[in-house]
């Protein structure tokens, strides 16, 4: 019995005596989507994607004159001469068709390659904060709900918002 009592107490010790680990927990996509570079460079390829949306219907507007003016011109021309210009169209349409599909293509590679980078930038800038903060681990709260519930107390998507915009700015 006395056995049991101090196997008891010191199992009881050894509980006691063991550190509780510091965890925390961001929600991963207010964390990225509240972030100031990721806001500025949706800004910047917003602008980029108008911009190539303005070209494209500047290109489209001044094929449709063209065509139009063929249509107008058809009646006047030799049929073979005729049939020689709208093949002449048709490849300088598909031609423009492919460069507004490779420019898009390009805009989205490029937009995409940038997205990638800053969440890996933000992935270290977690984990460098966990480190300095004396965190055991830090999880991410997502829509497939790798994180569940946790106390606000826990809850560190402000204050990592926060040091990431200021870390930013600089």
């Amino acid at each position: 019995m006395k056995k049991i009592s101090l196997l008891v107490i010191s199992l009881i010790t050894m509980a006691s005596c063991q550190q509780t680990q510091k965890i925390g927990f961001v929600d991963n996509s207010k964390l990225v989507n509240e972030y100031q570079e990721k806001i500025d460079v949706e800004a910047k390829y917003k602008a980029l994607i108008e911009a190539s949306n303005k070209s494209t219907d500047s290109l489209a507007q001044l094929f449709q004159a063209e065509y139009l003016e063929f249509q107008n011109q058809a009646a006047t021309m030799g049929q073979e001469k005729a049939q020689e210009r709208y093949q002449e169209l048709g490849r300088k349409q598909q031609a423009l068709q492919q460069q507004i599909q490779m420019k898009e293509q390009q805009i989205s590679a490029d937009s995409q390659k940038e997205i990638d980078s800053l969440i890996s930038k933000v992935r270290k800038f977690v984990k460098n904060y966990g480190k300095s903060n004396s965190y055991d681990f830090i999880l991410g709260s997502n829509e497939a709900g790798s994180v569940m519930y946790g106390k606000e107390g826990d809850d560190l998507t402000e204050t990592l918002v926060k040091a990431l915009n200021d870390s930013y700015k600089k």
